[in-house]
C-alpha cells in the first residue's frame, strides 16, 4: 500500500481520471464527427431551400428529449438509493433515447433545414435566452456523455462519479431545454 503523502504518479499508478490516449482519441473523434455532422446538416444542408415541411419529427424529437430527461432523473434516483443495476439500465436507456433523438433531429433538419423563430419582443428574448445555452451545451455534452459512459463501462466508478456530477445537470438542461425550444418554436 502506498504511503499517504506520495502522489500516485510518483509510484507508477495512473490517476483515476486518466483515460488511455486511444480512448481519448476515440471520444474526441466521435464527438467531433457528431458535432460537425449536426452543424453541416443544419447550416450546409439543402433542407431549408428544398421547402420541406416539419411533419411529425419535431414532436418525436421533443418526446425523445422528454423521455431521456425522465430516464436521467430515474437513473439519478436509483443511484442515490444504491440500486446500481436500475441506474445502469436507466442511464443506458437515456443514452439510447438521446442517440435516437440525434438521428431524428438530423433527418428533420436534412429535410426542413433551420426553422426560424417567428415570435418577437419578450418571447423572442426568452427563446434566445434558452436557445443559446442549449446549443452551446448540446455541443459540450457530447464528449461529456461519452466520457462518463466510458468510465462507467470501464468500471472506474470514482472517476465516473466525479464527471457524472457535471454531466447530469448539463445533460438534463439540454434535454429539458430542447423540449422548451420545441414548444416555443412550434407552439404546440
Amino acid at each position: 500500500m502506498p504511503e499517504p503523502n506520495v502522489p500516485s504518479a510518483e509510484i507508477g499508478v495512473a490517476p483515476a481520471s486518466a483515460e488511455s490516449p486511444r480512448a481519448r482519441r476515440i471520444i474526441f473523434v466521435l464527438s467531433g464527427v457528431m458535432i460537425a455532422g449536426v452543424a453541416a446538416v443544419i447550416y450546409l444542408g439543402e433542407g431549408g431551400r428544398a421547402g420541406g415541411r416539419p411533419g411529425f419529427l419535431p414532436t418525436l424529437n421533443a418526446l425523445l428529449n422528454a423521455s431521456a430527461s425522465l430516464f436521467l432523473l430515474a437513473g439519478y434516483s436509483f443511484i442515490r438509493k444504491k440500486q446500481v443495476s436500475l441506474h445502469k439500465r436507466s442511464m443506458l436507456t437515456a443514452c439510447l433515447l438521446s442517440a435516437a433523438f440525434l438521428v431524428s433531429y438530423l433527418v428533420h433538419h436534412a429535410q426542413v433545414g433551420s426553422v426560424p423563430f417567428r415570435g418577437s419582443g419578450a418571447l423572442r428574448a426568452l427563446y434566445l435566452l434558452i436557445l443559446v445555452p442549449h446549443v452551446l451545451l448540446a455541443a459540450a455534452i457530447v464528449p461529456l456523455v461519452l466520457l462518463t459512459l466510458f468510465r462507467a463501462l470501464s468500471e472506474r466508478f470514482d472517476a465516473h462519479r466525479r464527471i457524472a456530477r457535471i454531466t447530469l445537470p448539463l445533460w438534463l438542461y439540454v434535454s429539458v431545454s430542447g423540449v422548451v425550444v420545441y414548444l416555443l418554436l412550434y407552439g404546440r
